[in-house]
């Protein structure tokens, strides 16, 4: 086989993946473990799949953050490194916050990082995730509503600093419609962001994450926009990226983005089962397997998918990997 063509997956066990290229030219992948965080890291995108994760951070006794640590994000905020992940005290949703490390020194795999406490955010929720814009910095996360027709929807707000928030928590995209309901709860989480021709774009996950239908759904606002306006945010009408049976993939999402080493190709970065849910093998033993792949731009400025590959799909190297 050529070296310049890799398969997926990229990790057989790697649910939650976040994988981001950070100011030191490495690339850095997380995904949920569950009972601690860890770090992979390599010069390459395809090269983290040989690395060995290092645990960087787990709870030191029982208490309300100890439970069920979920989708962690690496940060890098004006040249010191955060990582916001979920937590619970093991009991139910209500208990769910997302929590901020900070790394005390420069690198990550090293280094201390110091827990900061969790978001002071007005919901219950799991996903957080920030944005800087225009000289701001602004937490996403999916937020266990008061509402009684859905379980979860993405909220806004702005921050003080990396681990505090100010002002109100802003509603930004609710799971309304049918593709956002499957699997027997209305969803909305995993907020990742794209830039490019002069809007943001937010890219969620919606319906029950068990579900074949679990899928990608998107919406987005003018760079020019107050970003904790709801109603300049124009979300698209349908999945933009979905499960597709003929391939074997079934429940594509909670995602991530990155670029190529030389910077001139965008990657989606997902995870998906390679079988329905109705399949009896579906259990903890066959997870959710981490999948990369390259994307495009339509004519009209829009992010562009296409459908997910299968397993067997030979796939080039991002460019500039040697």
């Amino acid at each position: 086989m050529s070296a310049a063509i890799f398969h997926n997956p990229l990790l057989n066990n790697g649910p939650d993946p976040w994988i981001v290229k950070q100011s030191d030219g490495f690339y850095y992948m997380m995904v949920t473990a569950g009972r601690h965080l860890a770090l992979r890291r390599s010069r390459t995108i395809t090269g983290l799949a040989d690395e060995e994760p290092k645990v960087i951070w787990a709870p030191s006794s029982p208490g309300p953050y100890s439970h069920n640590l979920w989708a962690p994000e690496l940060h890098e905020i004006d040249g010191t490194k955060y990582i916001y992940y979920t937590a619970n005290d093991g009991g139910g949703d209500d208990t769910r916050r997302v929590c901020v490390l900070q790394l005390s020194g420069t690198d990550p795999m090293q280094d201390e990082w110091i827990f900061k406490g969790a978001v002071n955010a007005e919901h219950p929720g799991l996903d957080g995730t920030v944005l800087p814009h225009k000289g701001e910095l602004y937490f996403f996360y999916s937020g266990y509503g008061h509402f009684p027709d859905y379980g979860s929807a993405i909220y806004a707000a702005r921050m003080a600093n990396p681990w505090t928030l100010v002002g109100p928590n802003v509603l930004i995209t609710a799971p309304t419609a049918d593709w956002e309901k499957q699997g027997g709860m209305a969803i909305n989480e995993g907020p990742a962001f794209l830039r490019r021709f002069g809007r943001i774009f937010l890219i969620f996950s919606a319906s029950a994450t068990w579900s074949d239908d679990y899928c990608l759904g998107l919406t987005s606002i003018s760079e020019s926009a107050d970003l904790l306006d709801a109603s300049a945010w124009d979300k698209h009408p349908g999945p933009v990226f979905a499960q597709y049976p003929e391939h074997g993939v079934y429940a594509p999402g909670h995602n991530s983005f990155t670029i190529s080493p030389d910077g001139q190709e965008d990657w989606i970065v997902y995870h998906a089962y390679d079988y329905s849910e109705v399949d009896q093998k579906r259990s903890e033993s066959r997870p959710r397997s981490t999948r990369v792949q390259r994307f495009g731009w339509t004519d009209k400025g829009m992010p562009d998918f296409a459908k997910p590959m299968a397993l067997d799909t030979p796939l080039n190297r991002p460019s500039g990997e040697v």
